[in-house]
């Protein structure tokens, strides 16, 4: 007989304990293999496809799109061992569904597994019996935000909805339709095999706009627009409030003239190669300085009570995406060049806009960079990275009157700033790292003697 298997959200890893259903890749009655993804969640950090360690028939889904279920919760079961259309087969006999005879391949973390292929179309077949092959009940999908009355009772969604997978695939159409109310399941896509597009998403915002924009709600005498406080937006909101309350921070800063850094940077460009960002050579100023100064590449330790000096620098960089301001890593800065530096930067921007970067990409930072010159500002006084000891800002650089030679001229200026634990170091410290930084953005030459 076959034996029904009940597959569970994975640990994600990186202390994550959620995770949201974006899109199920099966369907109950399909036939899955080993190691086969079955559904894409949507973390804190990153959207991955989680992979099934059974191979045979789903049997049920648990969970929406849209819905959010915690680390354990059941997601699929599967019969292995069950034949397509007939009844059940002994274990040891196979089955004409071609799915191993084997219960599982163990690899139930996101990133394992024997085989990640996807196959190229779905079979679908009957399960053997009708209990088997029931789904979990309908839950109210949680795309729609609008809150209903305290002291109305649940309602089931209108039969007109459809139950089965939302035919939507771009996170910014998700975001869209979360952000602004739209129940996805009652819209009719445009695209191609009836995918649902922005453009859907935006007629039906233009059509019904009382209906798609979020309630306003009233709550101890405060009107207003309740947005959720989840996902990124809340790990980026819990990391930022314990890093006030735990660390004590200070600020210095200093104005540069950034001529002959600018001006070393064009002259590598031009002769030949791949081409080196700003933000690659601040970050090799940064590892430098980072080697003359460590105890800004530290962290504390508060149950020992000690300050850990880190041996390598993993540095982070601020990159914009449409799920907000992420942090991407990159590991070992220390011993890259300026252009392996801008070309991983480029590498994990273009992963953190397509949503596709790894957990282990946001984690495990030294020392964070912070580029807030992109958004044409001059100075900031951001919070630290916790559980880092320092950020460096840059601001924009911009032609300014500038002292130069003893004569009044015009340069190219850019303000620099950092952000400290005064429990690692003191003014001195940090005085001297950013005075060091900012003789090498003057004077690039200066970085040559630690060379």
């Amino acid at each position: 007989m076959p034996q029904v298997m009940e597959f569970k959200l994975p640990d994600l890893g990186e202390g994550l304990t959620e995770a949201e259903i974006v899109r199920w890749l099966v369907a109950v009655g399909d036939v899955v293999a080993i190691d086969q993804p079955v559904v894409e969640v949507e973390t804190a950090k990153a959207m991955v496809e989680v992979p099934c360690p059974y191979g045979g028939v789903v049997t049920a889904r648990f969970g929406e799109e849209g819905q959010e279920l915690p680390v354990g919760a059941p997601l699929i079961t599967v019969a292995v061992g069950a034949a397509a259309g007939t009844e059940p087969e002994p274990e040891d006999s196979g089955s004409e569904s071609g799915a191993p005879e084997s219960s599982g391949s163990g690899n139930v973390l996101v990133g394992y597994g024997t085989d990640h292929s996807r196959p190229a179309r779905r079979r679908r077949v009957r399960p053997a019996t009708a209990e088997a092959a029931a789904p979990a009940p309908a839950r109210a999908p949680a795309a729609v935000r609008a809150p209903a009355p305290a002291a109305a009772a649940p309602v089931s969604a209108p039969a007109a909805v459809s139950a089965g997978p939302v035919a939507v695939i771009s996170p910014i159409v998700r975001k869209l339709a979360r952000d602004h109310g739209v129940d996805l399941r009652a819209l009719r896509g445009s695209g191609r095999e009836g995918l649902i597009l922005r453009a859907d998403v935006e007629a039906a915002l233009s059509a019904a706009p009382a209906a798609a924009e979020a309630a306003p709600v009233e709550a101890a005498g405060v009107r207003g627009e309740r947005v959720p406080l989840k996902g990124l937006r809340g790990v980026v909101a819990e990391k930022l409030s314990r890093s006030r309350r735990e660390i004590p921070d200070a600020t210095c800063w200093v104005d540069a003239d950034a001529t002959e850094l600018m001006a070393a940077r064009t002259a590598m460009n031009a002769a030949g190669g791949p081409k080196i960002s700003v933000l690659a050579l601040l970050a090799r100023i940064c590892t430098a300085a980072l080697a003359r100064y460590p105890e800004l590449n530290s962290t504390v330790d508060l149950a020992a009570g000690e300050i850990v000096l880190l041996p390598a620098v993993n540095l982070g960089f601020a990159a914009q995406t449409e799920r907000g301001l992420m942090v991407p890593v990159v590991r070992d800065a220390q011993g890259r060049s300026a252009e392996a530096l801008s070309a991983e930067f480029a590498r994990l921007t273009e992963l953190a806009r397509a949503g596709k970067l790894a957990p282990s990409d946001l984690t495990g930072g030294t020392f964070t960079l912070n580029n807030y010159g992109v958004f044409g500002v001059d100075g900031s006084t951001p919070i630290i990275n916790h559980p880092e000891a320092a950020m460096l800002g840059v601001g924009r650089i911009i032609p300014k009157p500038w002292v130069h030679g003893g004569e009044l001229a015009v340069r190219q200026v850019v303000q620099l700033s950092l952000t400290f634990d005064h429990r690692v170091c003191d003014g001195g410290t940090a005085g001297g790292f950013l005075r060091y930084v900012a003789d090498c953005v003057e004077s690039p030459a200066v970085l040559l003697r630690g060379l």
